[in-house]
């Protein structure tokens, strides 16, 4: 009998897990060279994502499972959907699933908000289920699906918010020939080339490459696109014992950036809740020509799977990533009233193309570099009469960090001088010398960290299950702040935090699924997110214990006769049970905050018929209060938090008209918010209508698509901060053609 060879996993079993002698001494039942055939014609026929806009699996939760297995919400935007919606970017993606919110931060990247709690970007964004910890603009062409877990999701992945967890599923070799080409051109410039080529090797080995150039003007929103991306996989013993994966990936951006707009009001005397937008069309630019959001993201993953039984495997993923970025934006507000023509502060009433607006600056030069390796198990067994599907491993972190801070005029620097410009003025072209500024290391950041965890799904009944889950994350971070006099470039002194922590993680839930169409299920889960989670410590934070969350669910997912078609729906409350908040008497950061928020969500996707696709989002959040908290300004008890607005959601849907033609659209809303810090007024919600039309061409393997988005040229506030907003892409019109060979 051939000996099973020792999993990847094993190797690593001095980070903490002995699952090493199960690997040396546990072959298959029955194994002989025989049986092995039968797992790999299995694994050969893989699904296609780009057929359907629904999903019946996720790879969330560390593994392949069948989505009506999982008591907590997720929503999937498969390839189809993507497509069909030129969604070009990570963003565009989760704008189709309920819920969703975005921050424009001022450090000018655009926070997620799920269910009214962020996702950080660096702690809740993953990729192919290993996190993804950095700021940079995740770009779709190398996506099979994106993945979205709602609520509570510490069990699974360690620290995180109370929200959720986004997991962006990268497109694996297959044993197919097959490529593609897209190409598409379209409003402002916009011409992005995308290539997936897919070539089997060998008997069960195959390599995909995954190639993006993309340049633009104008996106819609005022800033240009500029960027490169590749992905290059090779993928051997497919469906055999042990498989191999090796994975690179590179993505280049060097973007404009649109900073956002200042918000106004009607008249000097109005009142603060009537502050409204600016009304000019969504893509004037009113930032220099040499603002600019460049960065890049490279990675290595290496792979293995070892397959003990069809129903048991063992996979470990290693992972180094670099990251860069260079981020040189401004602010844009009206210039004072003293600087105005009329001497008068600038309102709707006094709006006029004089208005003289300035260009601040805001710099974020930052190297990120980290490695990762993870281990997990899954596996179903027999048990005292009842199944248990067993998922069980660990996780290994390090990451560091540097951010560098420009060195001011005072302190020896240059600090180009960036010129005004007024409302009639837009797009200008005005631009400085961003190569005279100059940087030192402003502060560095380096943490380790690794997790354990085991969870069981115990067939109770044959209709009831039950899920238990449990963690532990041990996480040190060592933060040093780096600073110089503000009038010469030294001494240099050199501050120094650590933050050590230790927590535990839960899960459980119950599941009564009566027949193979209906799943029910009643879930509770905990999360934890640090201080250093944005890797960032102080005087004010290092002492400070993790933020707890706890996430409560009842649900159910229905899919009809054929399974072709599935609905979704839940309700849930998620509680921030400490919270941190800023004593505003002694200025020192303390866990004495709590906020909450109660919703229901429903979801569809599917065919409702041969010829018709549909899917639809929708999230209804009626109560969001923050129950307790310092503050005396901003978002006080009793408020309504920041960043939740009441209802959201997408829909989508096309119609095959005939073998060539097919026909799609669909809307995308949310209702009034008001942005961060509770500034005493709501940004408008607003609706967005996308058409499109395709044409596939009699007898040749080439497909034509209009698409036309924002179709009405809408104005609207896409991503809301307390001062400024960025306003979502106006009308965009685009045209792709499609080669399959």
């Amino acid at each position: 009998m051939k000996k099973p060879t020792l999993p990847l996993g094993a190797l690593a079993a001095g980070f903490g897990l002995s699952l090493g002698a199960l690997a040396q001494t546990a072959p298959l039942p029955n194994a002989t060279d025989k049986a092995l055939p039968t797992v790999k014609a299995k694994a050969a026929k893989e699904p296609e994502s780009k057929d359907s806009v629904q999903a019946t699996e996720t790879q969330i939760g560390k593994g392949k499972q069948e989505l009506r297995d999982l008591p907590q919400s997720i929503s999937v935007v498969t390839e189809r959907l993507i497509d069909d919606r030129n969604l070009d970017t990570l963003k565009d993606a989760l704008k189709q699933t309920a819920g969703i919110s975005f921050l424009a931060a001022e450090g000018g990247e655009e926070d997620i908000r799920l269910r009214g709690f962020p996702l950080q970007a660096t702690g809740d964004v993953f990729v192919d289920g290993m996190r993804d910890p950095a700021f940079y603009e995740r770009d779709t062409f190398n996506y099979e699906r994106m993945e979205v877990l709602r609520g509570s999701a510490s069990m699974l992945f360690g620290r995180g918010s109370t929200g959720g967890a986004v997991n962006q599923v990268n497109k694996a070799p297959r044993l197919l020939d097959r490529s593609t080409v897209d190409v598409t051109v379209g409003s402002h410039g916009h011409v992005r080339a995308v290539g997936d080529f897919n070539l089997r090797v060998g008997e069960s080995s195959a390599v995909r490459i995954g190639t993006m150039v993309t340049e633009a003007d104008n996106n819609g929103a005022g800033s240009s696109l500029s960027k490169r991306g590749v992905a290059a996989s090779w993928r051997t013993g497919i469906g055999e014992r042990d498989e191999f994966q090796v994975t690179a990936y590179h993505l280049d951006n060097d973007n404009g950036m649109n900073y956002g707009m200042p918000f106004i009001r009607p008249t000097a005397s109005a009142p603060v809740a009537a502050t409204t937008l600016l009304p000019v069309d969504p893509s004037t630019y009113y930032g220099l020509a040499s603002d600019r959001n460049a960065g890049s993201a490279s990675t290595l993953t290496l792979a293995h799977t070892h397959r003990f039984s069809p129903q048991a495997e063992w996979v470990t993923k290693i992972r180094k990533g670099a990251y860069e970025r260079d981020q040189r934006a401004g602010t844009v507000r009206f210039a004072a009233a003293a600087l105005q023509p009329d001497r008068q502060t600038v309102t709707l009433a006094t709006l006029n193309a004089n208005s003289v607006i300035n260009r601040g600056t805001q710099l974020k030069v930052q190297d990120m570099d980290n490695l990762f390796v993870q281990s997990d198990f899954n596996g179903s067994f027999q048990v005292a009469g009842m199944k248990h599907q067993v998922q069980a491993g660990f996780d290994v972190a390090r990451e560091e960090k540097k951010v560098y801070a420009a060195i001011s005029a005072a302190q020896g620097g240059v600090v180009p001088v960036k010129p005004t410009t007024t409302l009639g003025a837009p797009n200008d072209g005005a631009s400085i010398d961003e190569s005279l500024r100059t940087f030192r290391v402003g502060n560095a950041y380096v943490s380790t960290g690794w997790g354990a965890y085991l969870q069981d799904l115990v067939s109770i009944t044959p209709t009831t299950k039950l899920l238990l889950g449990l963690r532990y994350d041990s996480l040190k971070g060592d933060y040093d702040a780096f600073t110089v006099p503000t009038n010469a470039s030294s001494p240099v002194t050199t501050t120094r935090y650590r933050m050590k922590i230790g927590e535990w993680s839960y899960r459980t839930g119950l599941l009564f699924q009566p027949d193979p169409q209906w799943s029910f299920h009643l879930s509770a889960a905990t999360s934890f997110n640090t201080s250093g989670d944005a890797y960032s410590l102080s005087a004010a934070n290092v002492n400070i214990p993790p933020e707890e969350a706890l996430n409560v669910e009842a649900g159910a997912k229905w899919d009809s006769a054929d399974g072709r078609f599935s609905v979704r729906t839940a309700v849930f409350r998620a509680t921030k049970l400490h919270e941190r908040n800023t004593d505003p008497l002694l200025n020192i950061v303390t866990l004495s905050g709590k906020r909450h928020v109660a919703g229901f969500e429903i979801e569809l996707a599917g065919k409702l018929s041969p010829a018709w696709d549909a899917f639809a989002s929708y999230s209804w959040l009626p109560v969001a209060k923050i129950d307790v908290s310092s503050a005396t300004g901003g978002e006080i008890a009793g408020d309504r938090p920041s960043l939740t607005p009441q209802h959201s959601g997408s829909v989508w849907t096309t119609y095959q008209l005939t073998p060539q033609w097919r026909v799609g659209g669909g809307l995308t809303a949310r209702s009034g918010m008001q942005p961060i810090r509770n500034p005493g007024y709501y940004a408008k919600g607003w609706v967005t209508g996308d058409l499109m039309a395709e044409y596939k061409v009699s007898g040749a393997p080439l497909v034509f698509k209009a698409n036309l988005s924002n179709f009405t040229n809408k104005l609207y506030a896409d991503a809301l901060y307390a001062g400024h907003y960025i306003p979502g892409a106006g009308r965009l019109f685009q045209v792709t053609g499609s080669y399959t060979f």
